[in-house]
This record gives C-alpha cells, sequence and structure tokens, in this order.
C-alpha cells in the first residue's frame, strides 16, 4: 500500500509539473493575430529524433556542469560526481518551478548531501555564475558580429542590436570586474580577510557567523587553485556551451521549412539573442529568452511566425524545463518542500556559528 501511495504520490505530481510546463508555455508569445491553430499544426511536424537527440545533449550539458563543480569542490571536500550530478538536475527543477526562489536549493542540497558548510559551496556557486558570465559576454559579441554580418535593417532589428550592445557591454564589464577580484584573492589569499575579522571570529553571536560565512564564501571563491583546475574548468565550459549551440541548430533544423536552411553561426546568432533576451527588457516588446528567439527567427531570419513560435517555444521547454522530467523525481526522493528548505537554511545559520577550525575540518 505504500509503494502504491507513493507511485501515485509521483504520477500526480508528474501530471501537476505537466500542467504547469503548458501554463508556462502558452504565455510564451503574445501577438494578436497569432494562430494557435497553425502553432499546434507546425509542432507535429518537427523532427522527433532531432529533439530527442536534443534532450540528451541537454543532459549531457547538465553533466558537463557536474564535471566543473567537481573540479571547483575537490579542494574543499568531499565531491562526487553522480551526487553531484543528481542534485544539479534536481537544482535546475527547483529553479524551473520556482524561479529565482528555486536557486539556493542546489547548493543547500550539495552542501547537506557532502557535508560541506553552504557558505563555501554559495562561493563555488559564485564561481560556476562568473564562468556562465564570461561565455554569454563571448557569445553576445560573436552574435553582434554575425547580427552586423547579415547587415540586416528595421526598427525590429535596431532594437535587438542595440540591445545585444547594451547587455555585451554589461557582461564584459561585470567579467573584468569579477576577475580582478579573483586575481586580487589569488594574490592575498584569504589570509588578510582573516586578520580583518579576527576579532569578529572570537566573538559570540552573529559577528561569529557573519565571519564565518564571509570566509567560507572566499574559500570555496578559491576554489580554482591550480592552471590545470583553470584550463579543466575552462574546457568543460567550452564543450558545455557547445553542445548547447548544437541543441539550437538542432530543434531549428527539426522544424523544417525556412528553419532548416539555418547553419551553425545562424544558431549562435538565435542563441546570443536568447541569453541578451535573458537579461534585459527589449524596448517596445517585453522580453525574455523566448521573445528574443521569436524575433531572432521572424526579424533576421524572416522565419513564420507560426514556426518561429513553435521554435521558441520547444526550445524553451528543452533548455530549461526538460530536467524537470529527472530532476522533479530526484526533488521528491529528497523530500523536498518549502518547510524542509527553510529546515535546511536554519540548520546552516547554525552551522556558520562554527568556529573556521571546526569548519575546515568538516569540509576535510
Amino acid at each position: 500500500m505504500q509503494k502504491s501511495s507513493r507511485k501515485f504520490l509521483v504520477v500526480l505530481i508528474g501530471l501537476l509539473v505537466l500542467g504547469f510546463v503548458v501554463y508556462r508555455s502558452s504565455g510564451m508569445i503574445n501577438l494578436a493575430d497569432f494562430s494557435g491553430a497553425k502553432l499546434l499544426h507546425a509542432i507535429p511536424n518537427a523532427d522527433p529524433f532531432l529533439l530527442i537527440l536534443s534532450i540528451v545533449a541537454i543532459y549531457a550539458c547538465y553533466a558537463l556542469r557536474s564535471l566543473r563543480w567537481k573540479v571547483f569542490q575537490r579542494n574543499l571536500g568531499p565531491s562526487r560526481f553522480w551526487t553531484i550530478y543528481a542534485m544539479t538536475l534536481a537544482g535546475f527543477a527547483a529553479v524551473f518551478l520556482l524561479g529565482r526562489a528555486g536557486e539556493p536549493v542546489r547548493p543547500l542540497l550539495l552542501a547537506r548531501k557532502e557535508k560541506l558548510p553552504i557558505a563555501d559551496l554559495f562561493g563555488i556557486y559564485t564561481l560556476e555564475r562568473l564562468f556562465d558570465l564570461a561565455s554569454a559576454a563571448v557569445i553576445a559579441a560573436v552574435g553582434l558580429l554575425l547580427f552586423q554580418a547579415h547587415g540586416h535593417v528595421g526598427e525590429t532589428a535596431g532594437k535587438l542590436e542595440t540591445a545585444a550592445r547594451t547587455t555585451g557591454s554589461v557582461l564584459s564589464a561585470g567579467v573584468v570586474g569579477a576577475i580582478a577580484f579573483l586575481i586580487y584573492l589569488r594574490l592575498h589569499g584569504s589570509a588578510l580577510l582573516e586578520r580583518r575579522l579576527q576579532g569578529w571570529r572570537i566573538a559570540d553571536g552573529w559577528r561569529s557567523r557573519i565571519a564565518g560565512i564571509l570566509l567560507g564564501f572566499v574559500r570555496g571563491v578559491q576554489a580554482i587553485r591550480t592552471v590545470s583546475d583553470l584550463a579543466l574548468s575552462v574546457s568543460y565550459s567550452a564543450v558545455h556551451w557547445f553542445l548547447v549551440l548544437l541543441v539550437y541548430l538542432w530543434v531549428s533544423l527539426s522544424f523544417g521549412g525556412t528553419l532548416a536552411s539555418l547553419n551553425l553561426g545562424d544558431a549562435m546568432l538565435v542563441m546570443a539573442f536568447t541569453l541578451v533576451g535573458s537579461a534585459v527588457q527589449l524596448p517596445g516588446v517585453g522580453g525574455g529568452s523566448q521573445v528574443a528567439a521569436f524575433l531572432a527567427y521572424t526579424a533576421v531570419f524572416g522565419v513564420e511566425k507560426e514556426a518561429a513560435a513553435a521554435a521558441s517555444i520547444v526550445l524553451w521547454l528543452i533548455t530549461f524545463a526538460a530536467c524537470s522530467l529527472a530532476g522533479v523525481p530526484l526533488l521528491i526522493h529528497e523530500g523536498l518542500s518549502l518547510g524542509k528548505l527553510r529546515e535546511l537554511a536554519e540548520h546552516e545559520k547554525e552551522a556558520a556559528g562554527e568556529s573556521p577550525a571546526q569548519q575546515g575540518e568538516s569540509a576535510r
């Protein structure tokens, strides 16, 4: 009876997730003259082999992310690939279900599974974000060059180019600042911070907890300690984003018609504007990666609206929602709930009050 109840619960949650996916998908493209019937006609014509291949590639991307995280984490304590991979899928599924509120789930779950201080893992999370930021800046720059090479003109194209330039500049500035910060930490280490926080470390109450969190965060950010660590992390990032690029190409090709004429460079351009759309509100047309992909397909490549909308929706489902196929069952297996997440956060607040020596011991 207990097994039957568990199976029923899994099926019920799966149906709820499916309904949530459909609900989220239906509001992606808001056009007054858009035909839902034509959209539904466009989707069944997609090549299922290319779509399945894209889903497999996305799961390979999560594996590459896990391998990169493993490189970061191995200098702090236990670093097991399959544990990291499972919690990566669960964490991204939480982001899909909860939005930005789900961002802390992955570091929290990994801290619990590997018995590491949460501050250290949030430092690794920041380092991971830096690698993604640098990759996005490179992709945006290449995409802008490709866009200019197409020589497109018009109001929509001009807005897209302006958004790309603005976002590319912000990303580049952020990358330069973050790299300068990491170089400073690499040269000076955490010794200066430890000296400045010495009084807080030996104090009682919130000062000791804050000192422990800050020092743990710095330890996480300093996870890359050798040239080989850096080279391996960069290699994983490059292969990861190349696979994402292939997904964009395969999804586009799967719909045939004008989309079937796109090449790898065109897919890079669509991916660049999708990244821009996820970071900014496009002037006059709203925001979001789905809108940016739709505009790239229609304004840059002249794809029919229905085919462009279908490709944009499927891209979103594969690159963002597909992780839920494995991630949601993993969340259920971990017994995750909002109450449990708050409990984990409270537990980590108490752990942050340990002395740095105790935290270092737990990391080993």
